[in-house]
Order: C-alpha cells, then sequence, then structure tokens
C-alpha cells in the first residue's frame, strides 16, 4: 500500500545538524489519504518516542527534548517529510522512524541510524 524511506542519518559531532528525508511512495489513493506523519526515535533498551508530528495542514508537535532544535515539515506534493535536527546533543543518538498514519494502517520506515558524539 504504501513504504516509507528515510534517508539522512549519519555520525555528527554535539553541535552539528543533519537533515533527515522521509520519502512516501505506493498506491495513490492510500498517499492522498496520509494524516498525520512524524519522527519517532528508538534507543536501545527503551520504548520508541515521538520526537515531532506535522499534520498535512503544517500544524507541528515537537517533543519537549528537542523544541528549538529541531524542524519538522512536509511537502504534500513530493509525499516527504523532513527533520531539520540542528544543535545536536549527544543524547540525540537514536535510530530515527518516520511514521505515516492512513485512515486504516499505520506506516513505519525502517530507521535511519543518527549518531552524536561528544
Amino acid at each position: 500500500q504504501v513504504q516509507l524511506v528515510e534517508s539522512g542519518g549519519g555520525l555528527v559531532q554535539a553541535g552539528g545538524s543533519l537533515r533527515l528525508s522521509c520519502a512516501a511512495s505506493g498506491n495513490i489513493v492510500f498517499l492522498n489519504l496520509m494524516g498525520v506523519m512524524g519522527w519517532y526515535r528508538q534507543t536501545p533498551g527503551k520504548q520508541r518516542e515521538l520526537v515531532a508530528t506535522i499534520t498535512r495542514g503544517s500544524n507541528t508537535n515537537y517533543a519537549d527534548s528537542v523544541k528549538g532544535r529541531f524542524t519538522i515539515s512536509r511537502d504534500n506534493a513530493k509525499n516527504t517529510v523532513y527533520l531539520q535536527m540542528n544543535s545536536l546533543k549527544p543524547e540525540d543518538t537514536a535510530v530515527y522512524y518516520c511514521n505515516g498514519k492512513g485512515t486504516v494502517n499505520d506506516y513505519w520506515g525502517q530507521g535511519t541510524q543518527v549518531t552524536v558524539s561528544s
């Protein structure tokens, strides 16, 4: 139905920046019905946590830990959501997952590793 593919992860020093991208593809009907999209992250032994979400109308929501440092954006024409991450900290190290909420299903990408060195 819908596939989400993340890109842009990598290794960066503390204080640096990275931009994650998530491209959605698949059935055009399901893509047009995609509602909220977002980014989540997970570290070993911990539950996946919300980082940021964005509606089709570009209303955004952020975890307190990333407010003022991360910016989520969305291009509906390209079915792509972005996460600009600035002032990165070692505690931002995690696997970052893209999520898209359809009318029935929840879609997830395969994840992209972000590592921030101190």
